[in-house]
């Protein structure tokens, strides 16, 4: 079992940066592969990006890359998302979540993770 929870979320303006963090629970964090999602209200969840157990592996949507960095630290079980450049949008809630599969090129879609955070809101202003 793995228990996360979101932070780092709030209101920016345009141009802005944002580190998110998931903290997780759980003693075989390490071994999870960890990604983040993004929900807009009334629209499916959204990859974002996603890095394996070790950090050797990492996937980006490719409507964030370039913009987008994802990070672990094993020692603290923590994955953080650091975004720049934020744009002008409607609150998004971003979400992070666990699977104790390995990462694969193709897992980028919700159902393919176990474990949820409750999100952390993102509203960025104009």
């Amino acid at each position: 079992q793995v228990q996360l929870v979101e932070s780092g979320g709030g209101l920016v303006q345009a141009g802005d940066s944002l580190r998110l963090s998931c903290a997780a629970s759980g003693r075989t964090f390490s071994s999870y592969a960890m990604a983040w999602f993004r929900q807009a209200p009334g629209k499916e969840r959204e990859f974002v990006s996603a890095i394996s157990w070790s950090g050797g592996r990492i996937l980006y949507a490719a409507s964030v890359k370039g913009r987008v960095t994802i990070s672990r630290d094993n020692a603290k079980n923590t994955v953080y998302l650091q975004v720049n450049s934020l744009k002008p949008e409607v609150t998004t809630v971003y979400y992070c979540a666990a699977s104790p599969l390995g990462l694969t090129d193709t897992r980028t879609r919700a159902c393919e993770y176990d474990y949820w955070g409750r999100g952390t809101q993102v509203t960025v202003s104009s």
